[in-house]
């Protein structure tokens, strides 16, 4: 049996919890340089260096190539579960693991569990007497509950707000609450109270997995929506929006739930059925009878099977590895339109160049299948996948190509500043790293039938540009762009995420 699938040994008496503590205190005396690593590694990327680990364990155990793992620890999950920690190592207690390649795998193994990104950090040092290992892992855990007010205009921008006799009646206002790691597990529960001119009730709860090895999880959740307006039509590349202040010409709401195979946080599958029910006006159907194909109303159910391959060095701005998944959805509706058949991919692959450059290329795409399509799913670039630099457009049809591409350079690296009078440690210092960037974009959308004056279906988008990429606090990215496109259009973006 591998040693990444071992369980634990049936009847092995629990640990003295006391006896752990004392362990871990005996440690760290025991390693003394420690604390000054951990300082260090402050002002540091957060990854493990490989020399000064296989250097260590040669002098501490000189002439054994194979080495036992004797005792794994874990400081700092004072929130945590350490069995959820346990269930992302590829190694157990009584295995062997080989002395050539331990840093190697003691690094793949720190990232898995940084990845989990329930932690600021996460650091592993190990110790060897008589060729059997004692490995610590040592964390810092994150803040786990984030209440986010809501308060937003309900119009495009401030200046056709302010021009509005009832603009105080047309704003969003609410809360949104999120708590990871819910009873330490890993966890989460999602919460949306939206209320004012757009209104939005959604509640969701999702576990990565249950059992010793964490394989098996499930997620279920509702929302309920409805707005004064929505966008029924494309005309020239453009969203036509139709406003409704006494009504509401869209209603959605739907109900979830699903499995989860989750090998590893680097690998899951989902499965996931919902059932959706979606309601327009007569203003709708009267401006646009394709918009459902079926008049103002539809339900339907959607089954998805999706499956991650995660391999990047860290998912939040990933410097390095490969990422993969692939998702297969049908909707089957309960009136009598035709089902569709949707499949989606996306690949990237991160390299380090050296000198503190770093390459990237991503490549997504969609296929879908249907006899006939309404126009809420023709729906390619412009809604969540984008050719940067076409914002202001949406390009609609079944079928779509995506390459992004870029170059970073780390420009500046603050390390973690602290903030004097705060001593809490999960919010008293804040990461910054900065990045300058380089990338071109080309996408392609093949529809059978464009819009009114629509020009960019069956037409190759692409743009270039350069940017500032700033790497900050709880996996927050935020991005600065000038874009230029094809059209000769450009400008500057704001974006809240890595775009690949």
């Amino acid at each position: 049996m591998p040693d990444s699938a071992r369980p634990n040994k049936p009847g092995t008496r629990q640990r003295n919890p006391h006896r752990v503590t004392l362990r871990a205190i005996f440690l760290l005396l025991l390693l003394g340089g420690l604390p000054s690593f951990i300082a260090a590694a402050a002002t540091l990327p957060d990854s493990v260096r490989r020399a000064p680990l296989d250097s260590l364990i040669l002098a501490q155990c000189p002439g054994y190539p194979v080495l036992r793992v004797g005792q794994i620890l874990f400081v700092g999950n004072d929130v945590t579960k350490e069995r959820i920690l346990r269930a992302e190592l590829d190694f157990r207690e009584g295995d062997t693991l080989r002395a050539a390649t331990l840093a190697r795998r003691l690094e793949a193994n720190r990232l898995r569990v940084f990845n989990l990104q329930l932690f600021h950090r996460v650091l592993v040092q190990p110790v060897c007497r008589n060729g059997e290992l004692t490995i610590l892992f040592s964390v810092q855990e994150r803040w786990y509950t984030f209440p986010i007010p809501i308060l937003s205009l309900a119009d495009r921008n401030f200046r056709s707000w302010l021009d509005r006799p009832d603009r105080w009646r047309r704003v969003d206002y609410g809360l949104h609450v999120e708590r990871k790691n819910f009873r330490g597990r890993n966890e989460e529960i999602r919460g949306n109270l939206q209320l004012g001119f757009n209104r939005k009730y959604e509640l969701f709860y999702d576990t990565p997995g249950y059992g010793k090895l964490r394989r098996l999880g499930f997620g279920v959740g509702g929302s309920y929506f409805r707005s004064h307006s929505l966008d029924y039509a494309t005309v020239e590349d453009r969203l036509i929006n139709f406003r409704d202040d006494a009504g509401f010409p869209i209603e959605r709401r739907y109900v979830t739930a699903g499995l989860r195979w989750r090998y590893t946080v680097q690998r899951r599958t989902l499965l996931d059925v919902s059932y959706h029910r979606e309601t327009i006006s007569d203003s709708i159907v009267r401006r646009n009878p394709d918009y459902y194909l079926s008049g103002n109303r539809r339900d339907y159910v959607d089954v998805a099977l999706t499956t991650i391959f995660n391999h990047r060095n860290t998912f939040a701005y990933p410097l390095t590895g490969h990422y993969l998944q692939v998702s297969l959805i049908q909707r089957v509706f309960v009136t009598k339109a035709p089902p569709i058949t949707t499949l989606r991919a996306e690949v990237a692959k991160y390299v380090a160049l050296g000198h503190d450059f770093y390459y990237n290329i991503g490549i997504q795409g969609q296929v879908r299948v249907g006899e006939r399509v309404a126009y809420a799913d023709n729906r390619a670039l412009g809604y969540s996948a984008l050719v940067r630099g076409y914002d202001q457009y949406v390009v609609d049809g079944r079928h779509y190509g995506l390459v992004q591409q870029g170059v970073s350079y780390r420009l500046w690296d603050a390390g973690r500043l602290r903030l004097g009078g705060i001593d809490n440690p999960k919010i008293n210092s804040i990461p910054l790293v900065l990045y300058l960037n380089t990338f071109a974009d080309a996408g392609y959308v093949a529809s059978r039938s464009a819009e009114r004056g629509s020009r960019l279906p069956n037409r190759l988008q692409a743009a270039a540009g350069i940017g500032l990429h700033l790497v900050t606090y709880y996996d927050r990215v935020i991005t600065l762009e000038y874009t230029r496109n094809v059209l000769g259009q450009g400008g500057f973006f704001l974006r809240t995420e890595f775009p690949i």
